[in-house]
């Protein structure tokens, strides 16, 4: 029997059905989920730590699929748990759910488009109260899209272009018209507010304080352009600039003129720094910088060779106990775009306390706080996909790893912008 609870004292609803069909739905829900979209296999090669990675990417599918796929964004622990008094972190929804479009299921990163629609108006409120145009998408919010309380959120920037990659990586997978024109909307008011927030000076334009970067130890009062952000805003400017040309209407002159005058991220000793203010960059929690180009596709103010040393630093200097599940997955999908396959498998299956697949595939942090760790499982096949399939209109095959010890099959993966 099957027992359902609601307000009142009606009847319950019969559409659960019974015990056997419910079995049967989620048998042939599973069934239709494995036989279709990308699939990766590993078996024959000579690496030992193949086949680590490939039970990892197999569990990590079903993770995300069960915990990652629903109507409105989840909980970094998902279903699992309680973290953060039950909000999502809308920064994290990419790493939770960008993959699915890259490994052929668009359908399940579709399904949230709809929150974003429901919370635009809110998303415009904070946009108008704070004195800019457009749409801002909170940081730490629920289903109504309110912004919880805290001296992070107010000032974090980098989930607002979003919902643009989401929306180009949709548009490569394939949809149709009615969902297109539904992400138009959503791809200028995203962009309406990123053009309003950028500070215009004599030198150009700046993404300047308060600002809180995505490594969040930085004081939001004092700094201004951190790396991964500028990458990031011109992208989403430009990307927003060709769902316009797409729609038949004509490209922004403002927005071209931000583009080609958008500062440039910070250098110091021929590498990246995190933000271009003091302290430039701390060696714990999120190296950001690399996210500039290998998150974030190729653009117009981050140099290859330069990403590159930047990569090689933070190897060498970083404080790894302090990373996230997801920094293993953001630094993989730089060493693949920078042309360093083995950086890349090395990232992934790195040996750090956060980078642990418990045999459920759980991606524990920090103890018991949180057991489950999701956006390590969405990073984790974000940047396998990316290894696979390669990026752009000349995708190549299997950039991501090394010639030497790895056999890669691979069907079904969309490459990425």
């Amino acid at each position: 029997m099957t027992v359902e609870f609601a307000p009142g004292s009606g009847a319950a609803s019969a559409s659960a059905g019974s015990v056997h069909a419910t079995e049967q739905r989620s048998a042939d829900w599973w069934e239709a989920f494995w036989t279709r979209g990308a699939a990766v296999e590993l078996v024959d090669s000579a690496d030992p730590r193949a086949l680590e990675l490939e039970r990892r990417i197999v569990l990590s599918q079903y993770l995300t699929a069960v915990n990652c796929s629903g109507h409105q964004p989840p909980q970094e622990t998902g279903l699992v748990t309680n973290s953060w008094q039950g909000k999502f972190h809308l920064e994290m929804h990419w790493w939770h759910a960008a993959h699915f479009a890259a490994w052929g299921r668009p359908d399940l990163l579709s399904r949230s488009i709809s929150w974003y629609e429901s919370v635009i108006g809110v998303a415009r409120d904070t946009a108008r109260r704070q004195g800019y145009a457009g749409a801002r998408w909170p940081k730490q919010t629920g289903p109504d899209g309110r912004e919880s309380p805290t001296d992070i959120g107010s000032f974090l920037v980098w989930q607002q272009p979003h919902v643009i990659y989401f929306a180009e990586l949709l548009h490569r997978a394939g949809i149709d018209d009615e969902l297109r024109s539904r992400l138009d909307v959503l791809v200028e008011e995203t962009a309406t507010f990123m053009s309003s927030f950028a500070a215009s000076r004599d030198d150009g334009f700046h993404l300047e304080a308060p600002i809180m970067p995505a490594q969040e130890f930085y004081d939001p009062h004092t700094t201004e352009d951190p790396t991964f952000e500028l990458a990031y805003w011109w992208w989403g400017l430009h990307t927003a600039q060709l769902w316009r040309e797409r729609s038949g209407r004509p490209r922004l002159a403002a927005w071209d003129d931000q583009l080609a005058r958008l500062a440039r991220p910070a250098t110091r000793d021929g590498i990246y720094t995190a933000i271009a203010t003091e302290p430039f960059t701390r060696v714990d929690d999120h190296p950001s910088m690399l996210a500039a180009l290998g998150v974030v596709p190729t653009t117009a103010l981050v140099d290859p060779s330069t990403q590159h040393r930047t990569l090689e630093w933070v190897n060498a200097h970083w404080d790894w106990d302090t990373a996230w599940g997801w920094d293993f997955p953001m630094l993989a999908m730089a060493a693949t775009r920078t042309g360093d396959p083995n950086a890349a498998v090395d990232a992934l299956l790195r040996d750090a306390a956060k980078n642990t697949y418990l045999a459920n595939g759980h991606n524990p942090q920090m103890g018991n706080m949180l057991p489950i760790y999701l956006p390590g499982n969405g990073g984790l096949l974000a940047a396998v996909s990316l290894m696979c399939a390669g990026w752009g209109e000349r995708a190549s095959d299997a950039p991501g790893f090394p010639l030497e010890g790895w056999v890669v099959r691979h069907e079904g993966f969309i490459p990425w912008p």
